[in-house]
């Protein structure tokens, strides 16, 4: 571990937790990959951990094309409530960048689905690796979690690391009429597990 601070976190409804932020050295991709902590993860039996890819358009700016703000906003609260870590990966667009998955978008806006435009960009479907993130929660003292995600390969590549993975705990499903395309090609192309229902308005 490198640096440790308090940060106190607050989201645009209001709601407002204090986060331990935890930075690394040498981890596998050379990223400035982050943790926070939340709760008391040292006093649970497994903590609750969610590795969320960054997301600047959704994290920060509300984007509406993707559920990644709504994600991240829940799995903040919900870490908080029982203790773990969010470990915040900067692997923005599947891992493909900021300017690519813009790209992307474009494509998107002429039918392709989000899978299919990062294959026409010359990508495979998801370029994102976790072995930092391992690296992250051995530096933590973390050898066992519980994992908050809908993503299988998320689980997969944990385990194959050496992480065990207790259970899965689901996210919740933040579907919008501008969103739905994009969780059902999660769950047509990666397996995701969500039940994906057409929003009400």
């Amino acid at each position: 571990m490198r640096t440790r601070v308090e940060i106190p976190l607050r989201f645009p409804d209001g709601y407002s937790v204090l986060a331990d932020a935890v930075t690394f050295v040498d981890l596998a991709d050379g990223a400035e990959h982050v943790a926070l902590l939340l709760g008391d993860p040292e006093a649970t039996e497994v903590p609750l951990v969610r590795m969320h890819s960054e997301c600047l358009t959704g994290d920060v700016f509300g984007s509406a094309r993707c559920d990644c703000g709504p994600q991240l906003r829940e799995a903040v609260e919900r870490i908080a409530g029982v203790g773990g870590v969010l470990v915040y990966l900067r692997q923005e667009g599947r891992g493909i960048g900021l300017y690519n998955k813009l790209d992307a978008y474009a494509l998107q806006d002429q039918g392709q689905d989000t899978y299919e435009a990062n294959r026409s960009l010359g990508f495979p479907d998801d370029v994102r690796d976790y072995t930092a993130a391992a690296q992250i929660l051995a530096a933590l003292g973390f050898t066992q979690v519980d994992l908050l995600t809908n993503n299988p390969d998320k689980v997969t590549q944990l385990r194959d690391l050496g992480v065990a993975v207790r259970t899965t705990v689901p996210t919740g499903v933040f579907a919008t009429e501008t969103n739905l395309r994009y969780l059902n090609a999660k769950v047509e192309h990666t397996g995701h597990t969500i039940a994906v229902v057409t929003p009400v308005d």
